[in-house]
């Protein structure tokens, strides 16, 4: 039939080819008839077949839209997929943009009671009347015309006694544009078996699960996530749950298994793709808080990767003791003792392979016990370099030896990777001890491993041994700062009195200057010291840092260069601190300097500013910082960063990454040493190749009833260091003075160049080089002593002491002291009592200064 058909669409497009032709030839003829005859003889002719082909295309017309007449070809459907549509046994129906029926398969025309596509009719008349399905059917025409697609299931009464149906009926648009996408194609199947089949189903489920949920024993499932599935009632009794609630998904595992007992649900290990069931006797956690002893058969579906999946466990009630069974008893009060004690404990067999353990050595081991059984050994879970200790205390165990020393060892990474050896935030630490199992039954378990975790006992051993060396480093830099200090004021000294003898144009002169010059660096660098030991000079004044920071800004333009943009945010309304101006100013020099240079191809530099309340204090959770409020300075670039393994080191003295000659070492040591002398705190968080950030916390002033806040302009620093500032005072006309002054150093050269220079101005000097000569001094002139300088540190009586002894016999005395450590340093056994202090080292014409200022006060 299929060669049948296919001849006759043949033959029609043949005929339609030669009756084209011939119209074609008879056309041609006529208008080479028309040519031999002549122009006015022709006319006539011409207009009359004008005439006759008119009428004939007019008629054509007519009769097309008819459909008397169809166009050749038009009907040239695929006959394979009209046979499929006409054979399939869902109803198939295309209706055009109208709604009218343009083909309609036999299953259609079946359930429509239709001879003929013609008797076919639309699916909206065919269910008319039906109220069930009027919804539904009001919805599919409107996707029809609209040109959606659409699907509805709908149930149609039966007729003539038969039972009702379920009909599927589905809508799309015959093609993606144009006319046709308003041309639908609707399709109507009889689903009611598979709907039958989906009740009978639901209804076995349903009588599963009612089985389940009145079971009498628990059941829960849990997602890989640690989010509860299911619970059935049985179980959420026991617990005090409400089911109802339980279906939000708010339940996880954590909320039914208490403390470390989570981990032994999840510290399962096992080839990909297997399924693995576990006995397990723990306690769960009532809703109230209470536990409940319990006995799990927890079966885990490992992935393809060997990832842990989806959890089902049955629970069975192990709390149901009327005393007759003591046995039991017992074993239940043991498994509470076994998975609550704050010791890990696993026993192992000869090799080291774990066999048991409980809920402590889960948590504590189950990162890093993953993989197969043979995966499971004690000696993974240390670095590879202490597993050998570990197997050797498991060796001597499995022979019975009871005098195993414990061993410290650093826990391994996730995964058994090798994790860091010294204390900080990624190494774990604990001790082992290993003691033998007398009754083994042969070589299954051959020792108990016990491992408390000591991490942070030892970060805090640690960071104390840190702040030890620090301590004592910084002993020892100002003890050599203040010896140090006395050499270079003598040779600044030294200097004023050969510059004062030689004038500019003096060979020498440009040579002096040098020296001066190089002591002036020299003393920048014991300041640095003084600062790290926390025992230099400061001038606290009240600041808004807001402020401060803005005035650093445009230096620090200047010195981070072009390649390096700087962003300032600063804080409004920011909380006043009480700072030395010139040291918070050197503090961010250094800290951006050292920024710059970590970005030698440019990047950015932040300096940021905000409060810091109480409550965000403790946000921050950094160790040694107590909860209060603090203004918040941060030092942030994208530079380079800081390898974790020096981080510890950077504050120390003298200790620097930098080429030989390009650092001191002392940038971040005397960053470090201003900010605890001004009470506040610093932290650095870096990360390799993202940058790093130091964040500076100052203690917020308070300031009180009779103090204002007095602005401290910042004062320009040469480089990452800087000098000390002499404090600004109007220079006096005349610096020449009279009256006697006791001076009081135990430096020899340094004395008698102090001396000399007063002298120079006119005051009579007396010299001691200690507190008791100072005594002596002062009795054997009879108290006609106007002024008394004295060193802070001397032998045999320091200036304290001096101090003392010369309110009891002069109560009147004028007193300066000096000394190179900040005047804080001796506040606490110094009396009462009104003196002056100056800072060493200082210039002649300083010194002399602050002699007449304080002779004439």
């Amino acid at each position: 039939m299929a060669s049948e058909g296919s001849d006759r669409a043949g033959g029609d497009r043949r005929g339609s080819i030669g009756l084209v032709l011939l119209v074609a030839v008879v056309l041609i003829g006529a208008a080479v008839g028309l040519m031999f005859v002549g122009r006015d003889q022709g006319e006539p002719y011409v207009l009359a077949l004008l005439a006759v082909l008119g009428m004939v295309g007019v008629f054509s017309l007519f009769a097309t839209a008819a459909g008397i007449l169809q166009v050749a070809g038009k009907d040239r459907g695929n006959p394979i997929l009209k046979a499929l549509a006409e054979g399939a046994i869902d109803g198939i129906a295309v209706t055009d943009p109208s709604g009218r029926v343009i083909y309609a398969n036999a299953a259609y025309r079946a359930l429509t009671d239709a001879a003929g596509t013609e008797d076919a009719r639309p699916v909206e008349r065919v269910f008319l009347g039906d109220p069930e399905v009027s919804e539904a059917i009001y919805r599919l025409v409107k996707a029809a015309r609209e040109g959606r697609r659409l699907q509805e299931e709908v149930r149609v009464g039966g007729q003539r006694g038969e039972p009702a149906r379920w009909l599927r009926m589905r809508v799309r648009p015959l093609g993606t544009g144009g006319r046709d996408a308003r041309t639908a194609v609707w399709s109507i199947a009889d689903v009611t078996r598979e709907r039958d089949r989906n009740e009978t189903a639901f209804q076995g489920l349903q009588h599963a699960i009612d089985y389940l949920d009145h079971a009498p024993a628990g059941f829960f499932s849990v997602d890989a996530a640690g989010h509860v599935g299911y619970l059935n009632a049985t179980l959420a009794g026991w617990l005090d749950y409400d089911l109802a609630q339980i279906g939000s998904g708010g339940l996880k595992l954590a909320d039914i298994v208490p403390g470390d007992s989570a981990a032994l649900l999840t510290a399962f290990t096992a080839e990909p793709g297997d399924v693995k069931t576990e006995v397990l006797d723990l306690d769960l956690k009532t809703r109230s808080g209470t536990t409940l002893p319990v006995r799990l058969y927890h079966k885990v579906a490992f992935a393809a990767d060997g990832t842990p999946g989806a959890s089902r466990t049955l629970v069975l009630n192990r709390s149901a003791d009327d005393g007759t069974d003591p046995q039991r008893a017992a074993e239940v009060r043991f498994i509470r003792f076994f998975h609550n004690t704050p010791l890990a404990i696993a026993t192992v067999d000869k090799g080291g392979r774990i066999v048991r353990n409980n809920a402590l050595a889960a948590r504590l081991f189950g990162g890093i016990l993953k993989g197969d059984a043979a995966g499971r050994s004690i000696l993974n879970v240390v670095n590879a370099g202490e597993r050998a200790a570990i197997e050797a205390a498991i060796g001597k165990a499995a022979r019975g030896q009871g005098d195993v020393a414990p061993i410290d060892a650093v826990l391994a990474g996730e995964g058994g990777k090798p994790a860091p050896d010294a204390p900080g935030e990624d190494a774990r630490w604990a001790r082992f001890y290993v003691t033998p199992i007398e009754d083994a039954p042969g070589d299954h378990e051959a020792a108990i491993v016990y491992a408390l975790d000591t991490t942070e006992q030892r970060i805090l051993e640690h960071r104390y041994n840190q702040a030890q060396k620090m301590e004592s480093v910084g002993e020892l830099a100002g003890g050599l700062a203040h010896d140090f200090n006395n050499l270079l004021l003598a040779i600044m000294l030294a200097t004023d009195f050969l510059l004062t003898t030689h004038r500019p144009t003096d060979p020498s002169f440009q040579d002096i200057m040098q020296i001066k010059n190089t002591a002036s660096r020299a003393a920048g660098l014991v300041q640095q010291l003084l600062a790290f030991a926390r025992k230099q000079t400061m001038r606290p004044q009240v600041l808004d840092l807001g402020d401060a920071l803005s005035d650093i800004s445009v230096m620090l333009r200047r010195m981070i260069g072009e390649k390096v943009t700087l962003d300032v945010i600063r804080s409004r309304e920011l909380w006043p601190v009480k700072v030395d101006g010139n040291q918070f100013h050197q503090v961010v020099v250094n800290l951006a300097v050292n920024a710059g240079h970590a970005m030698p191809d440019g990047g950015k530099l932040t300096l940021r500013s905000a409060n810091v309340s109480t409550a965000d204090s403790r946000r921050f959770a950094y160790k040694g910082m107590p909860a209060a409020d603090y203004v918040l300075v941060e030092v942030a670039d994208t530079g380079s960063g800081i390898a974790p393994e020096i981080m510890d080191k950077i504050f120390l003295p003298f200790f620097s990454t930098k080429e030989v000659g390009k650092g001191t070492g002392l940038g971040l040591s005397t960053v470090y040493g201003i900010i605890k002398q001004t009470g506040g705190f610093i932290y650095p968080e870096s990360e390799v190749g993202k940058g790093t950030t130091f964040r500076i916390f100052l203690p917020r002033h308070v300031a009180g009833a009779d103090e204002a806040a007095a602005p401290q302009a910042a004062v320009a620093v040469n480089g990452a260091v800087a000098p000390t500032v002499e404090p600004a005072r109007p220079a006096p006309a005349d610096d020449t003075g009279q009256g006697t002054i006791l001076l009081v150093e135990d430096e020899k050269d340094l004395r008698v160049l102090n001396a000399r220079g007063l002298a120079s101005r006119g005051y009579t000097v007396l010299q001691a080089s200690n507190g008791v000569e100072a005594i002596e001094t002062l009795e054997r002139h009879d108290g006609n002593i106007d002024l008394v300088v004295s060193d802070v540190v001397m032998p045999e009586m320091d200036g304290p002491a001096l101090l003392k002894e010369l309110r009891r016999r002069r109560p009147d005395l004028k007193i300066i002291f000096v000394s190179g450590y900040a005047e804080e340093a001796f506040a606490s056994n110094r009396p009462e009592g009104q003196h002056e202090f100056l800072p060493k080292p200082f210039s002649l014409k300083t010194l002399v200064a602050k002699v007449k200022e304080t002779i004439a006060s």
